[in-house]
């Protein structure tokens, strides 16, 4: 299970909301980050938090239309969540801001899934065999 699977299935639940109120976030952008274009732009990002991209790169890459992708990709830039990293001419590159509360919560609950899958998968290679309690001998 990938984390991409994990955060599609991801709701930010009353804890999360409550966190985002305080620091400022409005609760209808969460409410609205359940919505698979928005997650699908913010996990393009959050899979590659050390490289930017041109609008026109995250758009071919996601393979999402350009109408979806500038519908939803204004409240993400207009709530800090991606952030301007430099200006080549007159294209602008954005990268995820690793600073924003939404996107610690994120890469928090990224970990943690991570760890619970990584325990499962731990618990299944040392499952220890069971001893037949006949004995085969001479």
């Amino acid at each position: 299970m990938s984390f991409k699977y994990s955060i599609n299935k991801l709701f930010i639940d009353k804890y999360a909301r409550r966190n985002l109120h305080e620091e400022g976030i409005p609760i209808h952008f969460a409410k609205d980050s359940g919505r698979p274009p928005k997650l699908r732009i913010i996990d393009f990002f959050l899979d590659n938090p050390l490289f930017d991209f041109t609008k026109k790169e995250v758009i071919e890459a996601l393979g999402m239309s350009k109408q979806t992708f500038y519908k939803y990709f204004e409240d993400i830039e207009k709530y800090g969540i991606v952030k301007v990293s430099r200006k080549m001419g007159r294209a602008k590159l954005y990268r995820i801001n690793l600073e924003h509360p939404l996107v610690s919560m994120l890469r928090e609950y990224e970990t943690k899934v991570s760890m619970q899958i990584a325990e499962e998968e731990a618990r299944k290679v040392n499952v220890p065999a069971k001893i037949s309690s006949t004995y085969i001998g001479n």
